[in-house]
């Protein structure tokens, strides 16, 4: 299996300014996602950012980086840009890792990108976690996906999909919270960064969307291992330092 990881990084964040280079047990968070992805088995990891402060930090370590342009509205722009500098041919998988997750399993990684692999009349594979709790299934923060028997996304969403009707305060079931880890092939990248945004994806502010309204095919799998958080706020840069100090003083015990 080869495929390749590209990190979008951004360096400005409303609720945690300069986030990628926040220290976490003595380096910062963007190198621990790094070392994550570099855990996998991607031939390639490349960081991709608008910003001398990251591209520094990379350098400085050995990671390679690349400066893409300051004008992009997403990550996915990002990648595609990535992509596009790097050569790679349309049937070339990327895996997209957020550069906020310096939790997630490598096993995941590798999850989505041979899922794609495996779906060759897909264009995107993403994963899922089962969801049951209530508060959880009605938080629009919490994206819901609906898929077909095949596994295939009908619709991705923040409301209650689907709507617990006549179930007002019993236990709900058989919910999938989308987990935003994306396997692509290069090829979707190219067609994606011109397309406009769909009234879909404007409306939800969800830009997978985009995809689905132009028949695009996303394949949906249950992740393989449960994937943490990513940092997001202040308590969630705080609870994940807990967590790898904890871990950096086991494996030194």
């Amino acid at each position: 299996m080869s495929f390749t990881i590209v990190i979008p990084a951004r360096y400005q964040s409303s609720r945690l300014p300069g986030k990628p280079l926040l220290d976490i047990a003595g380096k910062p968070m963007l190198h621990h996602v790094v070392d994550r992805a570099g855990s996998s088995q991607a031939s390639a990891v490349t960081v991709a950012t608008d910003d001398e402060r990251i591209r520094e930090s990379c350098e400085g370590q050995g990671i390679a980086v690349m400066m893409t342009a300051a004008t992009h509205q997403s990550g996915t722009d990002r990648i595609e840009e990535v992509a596009r500098t790097l050569g790679l041919a349309d049937d070339a998988i990327i895996v997209n890792v957020q550069g906020d997750e310096p939790l997630i399993p490598p096993e995941v990684i590798n999850q989505v990108a041979s899922d794609l692999q495996q779906h060759p009349d897909a264009s995107i594979c993403t994963l899922f976690e089962e969801l049951d709790a209530r508060e959880e299934i009605m938080n629009p923060n919490i994206v819901k996906v609906v898929t077909d028997n095949d596994g295939y996304a009908l619709y991705f969403s923040r409301a209650p999909i689907p709507f617990p009707r006549g179930n007002t305060d019993g236990p709900l079931s058989g919910y999938k919270r989308h987990i935003g880890i994306y396997a692509y092939r290069v090829g979707f990248l190219h067609d994606f960064v011109n397309w406009p945004q769909s009234d879909l994806e404007r409306s939800e502010q969800l830009e997978q969307l985009r995809a689905l309204s132009n028949q695009v095919r996303i394949h949906v799998a249950k992740a393989c291992a449960s994937i943490p958080a990513g940092v997001d706020t202040q308590e969630d840069l705080d609870a994940v330092r807990v967590l790898l100090k904890q871990a950096s003083e086991q494996d030194h015990g």
